[in-house]
């Protein structure tokens, strides 16, 4: 085998797996939903109730099937607007329903261009907003999220020395059910705590649920990232593990899965909004897909709970909206980390990620991180690149002889492999020694090629001079350039091709490998520049070594 040969192989190896992953975003066999249905059909293995599994059509449909409600509700349906600002957050709450229909993330900009114009995740324009409500027998009994609330202000600041703003919403069907919902923003926090207090002053047993639920219009097929491969946009639930379902899923069938506590999200690039219930019940969970809105629904609903006349409960959860900071979401709700969503080189992804955070809180630069990462894997692997060198070396100290071999069998194609391996046997050559550094070398390429694309701690993360941010392409293609040029250098410590038609095809190789790294973001192409200076130092000293000793 030519020992180039393992870059041409590489290049076709990246560039399916660019195309499979995009393909497997919009075509993925869809995850097995449970038997169990939201229309109250369980099947036989089904652990729970009908009643249990029961999400009122309001909740999933917004039909009038036993609640007066809207048929469908869109950014005209507004109540008044509530705006609440953290240090962090900025949020507008609408009284109709007590929903969060807008959040800007304040210390998020959408570019560096941007920088005063705060990244925007939930979005009444785009049908994206976090509801709540309760449910029970009948509408004057519980407020959805299509009930009007009043609120006593409509603007609510966290000040400054202060580290808790608590906003609340009332609702009262005049008959001694009073509900008053609360939203609890803690200091430089994106966590928000939701209350629902059920004051029951009416003379009978109060029973019901409490729900939350995310709604998402479809996505932008626009969402386009480097060289294809776009950020899963679609929900996600924690079943003891990481389910997505993505929309096309939700359009072909209903999720209804009881699962004791977890989570439920919508996931974009880089930001994340989920709705976590207490963790000690038991949460049914469900999507829905409404035809007529074109919308996406994935929620949650507690168990029933009743109160007595005269009393008054609480039915509590939380809901995060802002970045997908791994660090913060594996200390809110367990396996909330994984939305942030590696894919299948996660294995590679997650070990790398932790390291380099680990050199960035000392260095504090993520470009100085990437090169130190670099010299500490070229370390972790210096031997058997080292192995490989040496056989390469040697290659290219036998391509005299080996061209010889070629002449001489010429026309006998059977003869010369023949003659070729009795002669690597006997200078003891492994002709496939040159493929070990690419092999080692790919996984962790793959890797941080998705802890740039989805870690939001490198979003807008800059270096030096006019790197300002490593997860985008080198606006002047410096390091690209820089790349092609040490892949030059690197073919000419290599064995040369005998082939003619190969030697034509493999001097085109940094040409091709530096345009595909110009889509590449710089800080990916920073990663392979610092490997390919190392590699070609240690390759040099190799060849050298053995060239003096013969």
């Amino acid at each position: 085998m030519d020992q180039q040969r393992p870059l041409l192989y590489f290049t076709l190896l990246f560039l399916g797996y660019l195309i499979w992953t995009t393909w497997l975003q919009d075509h993925a066999p869809k995850p097995t939903i449970p038997e169990t249905t939201v229309n109250g059909v369980v099947s036989q293995n089904s652990p729970t109730s009908n009643k249990q599994l029961d999400i009122p059509s309001d909740v999933t449909t917004a039909s009038t099937s036993n609640q007066a409600v809207p048929t469908k509700a869109t950014s005209d349906d507004k109540g008044g607007d509530i705006h609440v600002k953290t240090d962090v957050l900025d949020i507008i709450i609408s009284t109709k329903g007590g929903s969060i229909v807008q959040a800007d993330l304040l210390t998020y900009p959408v570019s560096l261009e941007e920088k005063n114009k705060p990244v925007r995740v939930l979005d009444r324009n785009k049908s994206y907003a976090a509801q709540s409500g309760l449910i029970s027998e009948s509408a004057e009994l519980a407020p959805n999220h299509y009930a009007q609330f009043s609120a006593p202000q409509t603007e609510y600041q966290l000040l400054d020395g202060s580290n808790e703003l608590v906003v609340p919403l009332t609702w009262t069907n005049g008959k001694g059910i009073t509900v008053t919902k609360r939203y609890i923003f803690k200091e430089n926090s994106f966590l928000i705590s939701v209350e629902q207090t059920i004051d029951n002053q009416s003379g009978a047993i109060w029973k019901g649920s409490a729900y939350q639920q995310i709604t998402h219009s479809p996505k932008n097929k626009s969402n386009g990232l480097m060289t294809g491969v776009r950020a899963y946009v679609g929900s996600a639930y924690y079943n003891n593990k990481y389910d997505k379902i993505s929309f096309s899923d939700m359009e072909d069938e209903t999720l209804s899965n009881v699962v004791k506590g977890g989570w439920a999200a919508m996931l974009e690039h880089y930001f994340v909004s989920a709705w976590i219930p207490p963790k000690d019940q038991d949460n049914t969970y469900y999507t829905n897909y409404l035809k007529n809105n074109n919308r996406y629904i994935l929620g949650v609903k507690s168990p029933e709970v009743q109160i007595e006349s005269g009393t008054q409960s609480n039915l509590n959860s939380q809901f995060y909206v802002g970045p997908k900071n791994q660090a913060d979401l594996e200390k809110i709700s367990k396996g909330l980390d994984l939305t942030v969503d590696y894919g299948v080189f996660s294995f590679v992804s997650k070990p790398l990620f932790w390291v380099m955070q680990s050199i960035h809180n000392v260095v504090g630069n993520w470009g100085w991180t990437i090169i130190l990462v670099t010299l500490l894997i070229k370390i972790v692997f210096f031997y058997p690149s080292a192995i490989s060198y040496k056989s390469m070396a040697r290659m290219k100290k036998m391509a005299p002889k080996i061209k010889e071999l070629n002449e001489r069998f010429k026309g006998d194609p059977q003869g010369k492999q023949k003659a070729t391996m009795d002669f690597y046997r006997k200078e003891k050559i492994n002709p496939l020694g040159g493929c070990l550094p690419m092999l080692i070398q790919m996984p962790v390429f793959m890797g941080l090629y998705w802890v740039l694309l989805e870690s939001v701690e490198l979003r807008q993360a800059p270096w030096l001079a006019w790197y300002q941010d490593l997860s985008v392409l080198d606006p002047y293609y410096v390091l690209p350039l820089i790349f092609g040029a040490s892949m030059f250098v690197q073919q000419k410590l290599n064995p040369p091709q005998m082939d003619p038609m190969q030697q034509k095809i493999f001097a085109f190789l940094p040409i091709v490998f530096t345009v595909m790294f110009l889509f590449f973001p710089a800080g990916l192409v920073l990663y392979w520049v610092v490997n390919n200076i190392l590699s070609i130092l240690q390759q040099w000293y190799i060849t050298k070594q053995i060239a003096d000793n013969n």
